[in-house]
């Protein structure tokens, strides 16, 4: 069993009427915080993990990602030889979270004792994902996204202070082409103006000096000012670089203060996305059934 409830007994005094007792059943869950696409703790992005027997409720879920008060917390529920998974920001239910993917799977394989190195997950509204393991390397398999040149909205203009080369829109993020890494570097972006451009987030990218290319995305939009490394958002840059610089496997940095390497490769509608995790806690959380 993943999950255990345990009968927690509260008494209440009434007036004039004598004791009276409630049972409120609490559940005990386990909880990883795993940081992903990261070799050493403090690094990468961190994740919290959940692996449950069944769904919680919603408003649950939600509650505990506000409280873990990390970019995302993942909910997995094993079904027949696969699992379910589901992420939260501390603000909303996102449709594809990378990072927490790969904690996830993390988990799963040192944690649950997962039996072959392949992991098949399914989204509600991302179809069929998977992880594989190769030592101690995780890979994604995600859908690609599908990109459109727009004209720059003059809200993120104002808020970067600087006009891209290019603008494209993906299914749920903007992303802003710049000339070299050291534009990426400098932006200190007016997040309230970000949130006001709608969709889930902003990715800013450019050619890297030491990898193919460097990205930042900001998604104040869902709660986060800036992810730390966003492995969705690089099923938006591989299609863009992997066209752009004539191959199929990239390597990529995102340069928010704790970074993290990506090996990306486009494999036709695919993206397969590269990295490593670390435990840095595990734990056990008390929330009512």
């Amino acid at each position: 069993m993943f999950m255990t409830r345990l009968p927690y007994f509260y008494y209440f005094a009434a007036a004039n009427t004598g004791p009276t007792y409630t049972l409120t059943y609490m559940q005990k869950i386990k909880l990883y915080q795993i940081d992903a696409f990261a070799d050493k703790v403090f690094s990468g992005n961190p994740a919290a993990v959940c692996v449950l027997d069944s769904w919680l409720e919603p408003v649950v879920m939600q509650q505990i990602a506000m409280e873990n008060n990390l970019a995302e917390t993942a909910f997995v529920v094993p079904v027949a030889d696969a699992y379910e998974i589901r992420w939260f920001t501390p603000t909303v239910e996102v449709d594809l979270c990378g990072h927490a993917t790969l904690a996830a799977a993390y988990v799963l394989f040192r944690y649950y004792g997962h039996p072959t190195d392949k992991i098949l997950l399914q989204s509600r509204n991302s179809g069929q994902l998977a992880v594989s393991k190769n030592g101690d390397e995780l890979t994604l398999d995600f859908p690609a996204d599908t990109l459109a040149q727009i004209e720059t909205p003059q809200v993120l203009v104002e808020a970067l202070a600087k006009t891209p080369v290019a603008t494209y829109k993906g299914k749920t993020d903007f992303m802003l082409l710049f000339e070299k890494q050291q534009d990426i570097e400098a932006f200190n972006p007016d997040f309230r103006l970000i949130e006001s451009a709608g969709g889930r987030g902003v990715i800013v990218t450019a050619p890297g000096d030491d990898v193919d290319f460097v990205s930042r995305f900001f998604c104040p939009q869902v709660g986060i000012n800036e992810d730390p490394v966003t492995g969705s958002a690089h099923t938006t840059l591989t299609p863009y670089w992997s066209q752009k610089l004539n191959k199929t496997i990239l390597t990529a940095k995102q340069l928010s203060k704790r970074q993290g390497k990506l090996t990306c490769e486009l494999a036709g509608d695919r993206v397969n996305i590269t990295g490593k995790a670390v435990t840095y806690l595990t734990g056990e959380i008390e929330v009512p059934a």
